[in-house]
């Protein structure tokens, strides 16, 4: 299973990045609560996430360890321009090509800490 806050936001008619802050709270803590129950069936379950902080990230290991779950952080290693050049050719139409402004862009890219192998078990896809 696959689960994604901009899909689900999208399902609820949110068109525009970023969220108000209520509302990514709520989809985030009813994703949460369906990860720990499908993971609790012994259904393997991918984050579709932006996973932008180590702290988000450790919290989810945290989340997760009780449940005997050692997560696996696939990062996709790319380039500034490019992921800024990505993001300005969205057309908008749909959950994974919602647009946002440039200034937004760099702000989430420039914000963005890079997972380290400390962390736990991490592929690097460049």
């Amino acid at each position: 299973m696959r689960l994604s806050i901009d899909e689900e936001a999208w399902s609820r008619g949110h068109r525009s990045q970023p969220l108000p802050a209520d509302v990514a709270q709520t989809i985030e803590n009813e994703l949460q609560d369906l990860l720990i129950s499908q993971v609790n069936m012994g259904i393997d379950v991918v984050l579709d996430y932006s996973f932008w902080s180590r702290a988000m990230r450790d919290n989810y290991r945290h989340l997760l360890s009780p449940l005997g779950v050692t997560p696996e952080t696939i990062y996709l290693a790319t380039p500034r321009n490019v992921v800024l050049d990505r993001i300005r050719a969205r057309d908008g139409d749909d959950s994974n090509e919602v647009k946002l402004s440039e200034e937004t862009a760099a702000e989430y890219f420039d914000a963005f800490e890079p997972p380290t192998a400390e962390e736990g078990p991490l592929q690097v896809i460049l």
